[in-house]
């Protein structure tokens, strides 16, 4: 089968490319810029095409595709889909194409789920399965820095997978195992209220054959990484690999695969250490930011940091307005946050842009946070910072990431 993947370089189509090509499909696709699972699809022997104006999905046309696979970024009128859907081959966007690959490959899936703790989650569960030896296919949402973002190879009997609720497109699964880490409102422009969000979840585990949402054996205290919430994770993530080490009919001791997960190395942009002192996290909502300054706030203790510095920048208009009322105590134990105007995608034109003004009156501690922008101020109080001892952290799902990184990189 031949697979064209559009918007193969990001962190949701790019792990399930190098899956699809692992099991030994013919994969090829394109994207606008080079996302974060580039490097590792043109490793793989993934012909990818950095552009969107329909040339190359056109060429392949005429070789043959049999599946064209999108990413839900893409609006009805993107050429590559309008192309794709006018030449009469399928068109999906991935939920479709990824439980394809569970049936076709007849492996039981681990379905991580939730609002937050996810790709976290998940991670951990690869991390552990993999040291174990365990016959385990994945997809993980970001990069990992101990494996390749996906896999499979001829012989595995498990697929662990971090199932994203938007879109809705988790209720395509039906899980073996499911790990809901934690559920709380988001993504109001696909669930118009909390309750419309919360029934997609329990229809998810209506789906599943086991559902773990807390460990019975594994309790948060047995573990020693840094953040109550990643302890957590850790419990949840044992559980999941405790069911496979039965399933598969090993023998594990209890304490081995405590100790395993508490060498868990972590993962691209979930509390990414860049350079001594400075780190980037995934964080944009406000349950997310109080575990992230969780994790923080450990990370101070433990490595003797002068206090902790926040860059925030917010993720989407839409989502600002049902969660700005989160926000009053999410930074608490930070000394000082820079705010930064909200990445605006998948925008409702009718609701006023909030200003990071707007947003910042509502903090508790208000005091500690001002307005920023990505510049060479900014920069040189950032560096400031972090020669004078103080933990530095991003928080964002927006462009910020790419930017820190550029200013700590020499």
């Amino acid at each position: 089968m031949r697979l064209y993947i559009s918007g193969i370089t990001g962190t949701g189509m790019g792990p399930l490319a190098l899956m699809a090509k692992a099991a030994g499909f013919t994969v090829y696709g394109s994207d606008l810029n080079r996302g974060a699972i580039y490097d590792e699809l043109v490793k793989a022997g993934i012909e990818v095409h950095i552009g969107q104006n329909g040339d190359f999905l056109r060429e392949k046309l005429t070789e043959g595709v049999d599946w064209f696979c999108y990413t839900s970024a893409l609006p009805d009128n993107h050429v590559e889909l309008m192309l794709a859907r006018e030449s009469g081959i399928k068109c999906t966007k991935r939920d479709d194409l990824t439980a394809f690959l569970v049936e076709r490959l007849g492996l039981k899936m681990v379905a991580v789920a939730g609002t937050h703790g996810k790709t976290t989650t998940t991670a951990m569960i690869v991390w552990a399965a993999l040291k174990l030896g365990l016959p385990v296919s994945y997809i993980v949402g970001t990069t990992l820095g101990f494996a390749p973002s996906g896999a499979y190879q001829e012989g595995d009997k498990y697929f662990i997978y971090e199932a994203d609720e938007y879109d809705r497109n988790f209720l395509k699964y039906y899980p073996w195992v499911a790990v809901l880490p934690a559920v709380s409102y988001d993504h109001p422009d696909i669930y118009p209220t909390k309750e419309d969000y919360l029934k997609a979840f329990e229809d998810f585990k209506l789906q599943s054959e086991r559902v773990i949402e807390s460990s019975e054996e594994y309790q948060a205290e047995d573990f020693h990484l840094a953040g109550e919430v990643r302890r957590y994770d850790a419990s949840l993530a044992s559980e999941a690999v405790s069911f496979m080490i039965q399933d598969a009919g090993i023998l594990v001791d209890r304490k081995k695969l405590i100790d395993i997960l508490d060498h868990f190395p972590g993962v691209g942009r979930r509390f990414e250490r860049l350079v001594e002192g400075v780190y980037s996290d995934y964080a944009h909502h406000p349950e997310e930011i109080k575990a992230t300054m969780d994790v923080a706030r450990d990370e101070k203790r433990l490595c003797g940091f002068k206090g902790i510095v926040v860059l925030y920048q917010p993720h989407q208009n839409t989502r600002q307005h049902e969660v700005r009322d989160g926000y009053r105590d999410a930074f608490v134990g930070a000394d000082k946050v820079f705010w930064l105007p909200t990445y605006l995608t998948r925008e409702n034109p009718d609701l006023a842009v909030l200003t990071p003004e707007e947003l910042i009156s509502g903090l508790s501690n208000s005091e500690i946070a001002e307005v920023a922008k990505l510049d060479d101020r900014l920069a040189k109080k950032l560096q400031k910072y972090v020669k004078e001892g103080y933990l530095v952290i991003l928080m964002t799902a927006g462009p910020a990431d790419e930017w820190l990184r550029q200013i700590f990189s020499h």
